[in-house]
């Protein structure tokens, strides 16, 4: 329904003409006792508010003939006091009745309710205040710059496989007498000194209701990998790209249970040993937690993630398609939080990640010599992948009878082995003095679907890499292993919240080459992957509460095979809001 102009400002001429009145009230209260006649200050007064609008003609004019008599009537008996022998007031005198402080006080404190009510609720005072929505908005971010340098060791093989590109292209052909050139190959000699490197994070979080939030991040990145949100600088100064790093809802079906959809962060508490700080999860997460007591609490972490879905159009030059093959990951995780008092607490919690389809598989026989584009289960080579896991040859190629020998054999390659991991988790915190603390770490992890004979049968002896250094690549010589850890202490300030904290941090690693997928943990150590073993040290000063320095040392080398020693050193600088 539409409002004239006279009917929407209502309530604001509502609230002028009870503050008029008040003012009139008090005005002829206090007024000269020589103009009590029709033209005194209250009848002006009447008649100014009548012609502002702010009293219609009736009731004004029904004052005005009141305040009238009233002056009138007041004459008559100043003049009967006079003639009395009263005190009779002379022209300049001022007649001021008694009005309480307590009167005065309802009267100021009314009319200031209403006029602060009226601009509220219609948007026309508090010029400091901001929409409603926008409390309901938080933005938070971080950057990076770093400096990172790498070192190799002379003594390392020169013929390391880079087994990710030859998946990202057309490719390896494994036939000598047709192809002549090597496979792509890691560096492994080539030192590194410096590297400039930035990571830089915006994040908006939207609490949409109660119970109802929402959240999107925006991140740096070399490339789309899971595990690293890095971008390298130089390049001819181009610009630098951005990625959608998240993109959730969630919702709390109670003050314990939280679901979690989209694309968000890690739901598990874990070490980089298992899954990078970078990586996030796509799919669906549920978070319980439970408050069992003063000093306990229980909680638990669920999650259904979907790693790879297979092309619906793949080959898309073939009239067969590959069957809707998908690969997950599904996890379980259970803990506890204890603290006994107020210098002690411990952390505990034991999980399952079951890894569904992501083991290779070798083809059907496949005839590319006739035409075929593709094998059955290319779609078996893993979507993302660093280094270490032991794998092997996919596709099964069918030589060309007529000339077998010089039929060429493009290769790509998947796991060898499947992944059903348990893992355990500690964490103990204590104080050594009021301005020291230390935090003492572990992480177990143990691949239970290890299994190497089993591996050398899906592989049909085609496994290509974790072979000891010389000698014929069979079974006998085959080196890998089922079992992850960590050790990790850090002294100091366990968080860096202050300006003048400081921590220090000294662990080991050992990561056997099948304990974990290879592509989803710390990319740093080793570069990334599994079949590494090494220490790290590092520390980091908070020049004030947002910002920090830290620097870090990784010595890192294989645990079986061919020698592959790798140093890394980061000096970073550190900042988020």
């Amino acid at each position: 329904m539409n409002l004239s102009r006279s009917a929407r400002t209502t309530p604001k001429r509502h609230t002028a003409q009870r503050a008029l009145l008040c003012c009139a009230v008090l005005l002829g209260l206090a007024a000269p006792a020589g103009a009590m006649a029709a033209d005194s200050t209250m009848t002006q007064l009447i008649k100014r508010l009548i012609a502002s609008g702010a009293l219609n003609a009736e009731d004004g004019n029904a004052l005005l003939a009141q305040a009238e008599a009233e002056a009138a009537a007041r004459a008559s008996a100043s003049a009967g006091q006079g003639a009395s022998g009263g005190v009779a007031l002379e022209a300049g005198d001022v007649r001021v009745p008694y009005v309480p402080q307590n009167v005065r006080d309802g009267i100021r404190d009314e009319v200031r309710q209403e006029v602060m009510a009226q601009a509220k609720q219609e948007g026309w005072a508090a010029p400091n205040e901001v929409a409603e929505w926008t409390k309901r908005i938080k933005v938070g971010g971080d950057m990076r710059v770093r400096s990172e340098s790498r070192f190799y060791s002379d003594s390392n093989s020169n013929i390391e496989t880079n087994w990710a590109a030859v998946n990202a292209g057309n490719g390896f052909d494994t036939n000598s007498n047709t192809n002549l050139t090597l496979p792509p190959l890691y560096n492994t000699r080539q030192e590194r000194r410096n590297l400039w490197r930035i990571r830089a994070r915006l994040a908006v979080q939207a609490d949409i209701s109660e119970r109802t939030r929402a959240g999107i991040r925006l991140a740096s990145g070399s490339n789309n990998g899971a595990v690293s949100t890095t971008e390298q600088l130089g390049g001819g100064l181009t610009k630098k790209d951005i990625w959608l790093d998240q993109a959730w809802l969630s919702y709390s079906l109670t003050d314990w249970l939280t679901f979690k959809g989209g694309r968000f962060g890690n739901p598990f508490w874990s070490s980089d040993t298992m899954f990078s700080n970078d990586l996030n999860f796509d799919g669906l997460a549920a978070n319980l937690r439970h408050e069992s007591g003063d000093a306990v609490s229980l909680f638990g972490n669920l999650a259904v993630v979907p790693l790879q879905y297979v092309t619906d159009g793949s080959p898309s030059q073939s009239q067969v398609k590959t069957p809707n093959e998908n690969k997950w990951l599904s996890g379980i995780q259970l803990g506890l939080d204890w603290q006994p008092d107020d210098s002690n607490a411990l952390r505990a919690a034991v999980g399952y990640y079951d890894y569904s389809n992501i083991t290779g598989k070798l083809s059907s026989p496949c005839a590319l010599y006739a035409g075929a584009v593709a094998c059955d289960t290319d779609w078996t080579r893993p979507a993302f992948m660093q280094k270490g896991n032991t794998l092997m040859l996919i596709r099964n190629i069918t030589r060309n009878p007529m000339d077998p020998a010089n039929t060429p054999t493009p290769q790509y390659v998947g796991l060898a082995s499947e992944f059903r991991l348990a893992n355990l988790n500690l964490r103990w915190d204590t104080h050594l003095s009021d301005d020291i603390g230390l935090r003492l770490e572990t992480d177990y992890i143990r691949n239970l679907a290890y299994d190497k004979q089993a591996m050398f049968r899906r592989a049909n002896n085609g496994i290509v890499n974790n072979y000891g250094a010389g000698g014929k690549a069979t079974i006998d010589t085959f080196r890998s292993g089922d079992t992850a850890w960590m050790l990790q202490a850090t002294f100091g300030a366990t968080e860096l919240k202050d300006k003048g904290q400081w921590q220090a941090l000294l662990g080991y690693k050992h990561i056997e080459a099948d304990a974990l997928p290879d592509a989803y943990n710390d990319p740093n150590f080793h570069l990334g992957g599994t079949n590494a073993r090494g220490y790290y040290v590092g520390g980091a000063y908070a020049l004030d509460q947002r910002s920090w320095i830290s620097g870090k040392w990784m010595a890192a080398k294989e645990v079986s095979g061919p020698p592959l020693a790798i140093d890394v050193f980061q000096l970073e600088f550190n900042t988020g809001f």
